[in-house]
Formats: C-alpha cells, structure tokens, sequence
C-alpha cells in the first residue's frame, strides 16, 4: 500500500472512512492517528468501531488512556489515548495485547517504536483556521502503511 491522501468533508464521511478501514484490520493491525484536537481521530475510531461491531459507546479513553471493546467480529478494538504518555515504555506499561486485537492510538507517532514491525498512520488535519469545535468543517488525512503487512494491501 502507498500512502494515500483523502478530503474527508464532515464527520459522517470521517465514521465512514473508520468502517472502510475496518474492512481491512485484522487482530495485529495498529492503527496510528495523529491530529489537533478536534481533529476527527475519535470520530475515526467510532466508525471503525461500529464496523467493527464494538460494544459500548466508543468515546475517547483520554482519562483512562486505554479502552478495551469487545467486538462481534471477536477480535477486541483497543483505543488508547497516548496524549499524557512520554515514550514508548510507557504505552508498553499498559500492558495492551498488540497481537490479539485491532489497536488504535490516538496520539501515537514515535510511542511504539520497537513494539510492532507494522503499523498504519493517519494524520488528520483540519484547513487554517477551522473551528475545532465544528464536526463538520472538512479534513485532510494522509494515510501511510509502515512495515511488511501493508505491502501489496489496498484500501
């Protein structure tokens, strides 16, 4: 997979690339998101999570730092908020089964280095000065495979 860059104009299209990912993870795929707040990176998670089939309201984990969803599909969503963690022990203190479940980081660049051989990155950027607070002002997301999994995968 090469990386990809998508306009993505409001957060209904935002859910919808989460469930368009979704068709393509499989337990061991980790999952990168990177933007400002407000960005969309939760609103990209619930969609992949009702894709996914997750139970629960998926919301943001950032007080808990790591949420685990169990999933119809039996492979669990891992949603970590990495915002307040330093280095790539501390995500590794959370003791996450990277292997046997579908991780998402929100705030996760340079935090897993040395746990995986493959990942999945977007950044997701909102125009100068867009509203944060608003859902629906467009976004830009760049989507960069890392690693032998996503060589030959198509999106």
């Amino acid at each position: 997979m090469t990386p990809l860059e998508l306009d993505v104009p409001d957060a209904e299209a935002m859910e919808a690339l989460g469930a368009r990912l979704a068709a393509v993870l499989r337990a061991g795929d980790v999952v990168l998101l990177n933007g400002e707040l407000g960005a969309g990176k939760t609103t990209l998670t619930r969609g992949l999570g009702t894709a996914l089939g997750a139970r629960g309201a998926v919301t943001s984990p950032t007080f808990v730092l790591a949420r685990t969803h169990p999933t119809t599909s039996g492979v669990p969503l891992v949603h970590v908020d990495a915002y307040r963690l330093a280095t790539a022990a501390e995500v590794e203190d959370l003791d996450l089964d990277l292997d046997g479940s579908i991780t998402v980081v929100e705030w996760g660049s340079g935090k897993l280095d040395g746990a995986v051989d493959s990942w999945l990155e977007l950044d997701i950027v909102r125009p100068l000065g867009g509203d944060p607070a608003a859902d629906d002002s467009p976004r830009h997301v760049r989507l960069t495979p890392h690693g032998p999994r996503w060589v030959g995968q198509t999106l």
